[in-house]
């Protein structure tokens, strides 16, 4: 009579440790982590399109003074994400010459995840500023990045603007051949095309 008792206790002790096959099977699974707002996401992998080494071409409208571009064709730019903010910014490096004279850029461009914008920063060898964009906020991805911000000028339009905030515009146009339009709205005129980038070529 013992032993008749002792193998159905045994038994339940075991299923109570470890539940029932049909248990088992219908319970539902162990959440999966999820990627949160501090993650990078598709408007981050938008930007893949950038990164390498490009041979590119700049038009420069505004240094002659007289609205005739000047054109750069030795342009290396070097675009990549930075390791240690994890995939969530690109740093822009840009060399080459400029109406016979050095250039150099240094960009950086993200997304920020909390407001839902591309943000971009740069520092260059004309203008003693820093230039900040804040883009509007997003519900899509899109292929044509419109970035606006605004610098107070150090003379770039004429010693008339000197000390005026200059309302800007970056257009980051993405694809196999990307493009960098800036647009300037002076005080009381239309927004007008200041300097062009077309990335012709990645090379090795």
């Amino acid at each position: 009579m013992l032993k008749k008792l002792v193998l159905p206790l045994a038994a339940a002790a075991i299923l109570g440790l470890t539940g029932s096959a049909t248990a088992s099977a219908t319970a539902p699974p162990a959440p999966q982590p999820s990627a949160g707002p501090l993650e990078p996401g598709p408007f981050h992998h938008r930007l893949d399109q950038l990164v390498g080494t490009w041979k590119a071409v700049k038009y420069n409208y505004i240094l002659s003074g007289d609205g005739t571009p000047i054109v750069s064709r030795d342009i290396t730019v070097r675009t990549s994400w930075i390791a240690k903010t994890s995939g969530r910014f690109l740093q822009e490096r840009t060399d080459g010459t400029l109406g016979g004279k050095k250039y150099f850029r240094l960009g950086v461009l993200g997304f920020s995840t909390i407001d839902r914008r591309y943000e971009w920063t740069t520092f260059d060898s004309v203008t003693p500023t820093a230039m900040t964009y804040r883009g509007p906020a997003l519900s899509h991805v899109t292929p044509v990045l419109s970035i606006p911000g605004e610098f107070t000028d150090p003379g770039v339009l004429g010693p008339e603007y000197v000390g005026r905030t200059i309302p800007m515009r970056t257009v980051i146009t993405l694809g196999a051949h990307p493009r960098f339009d800036l647009y300037f709205t002076p005080p009381g005129q239309r927004e007008r095309l200041v300097d062009h980038v077309v990335y012709l070529r990645r090379t090795a």
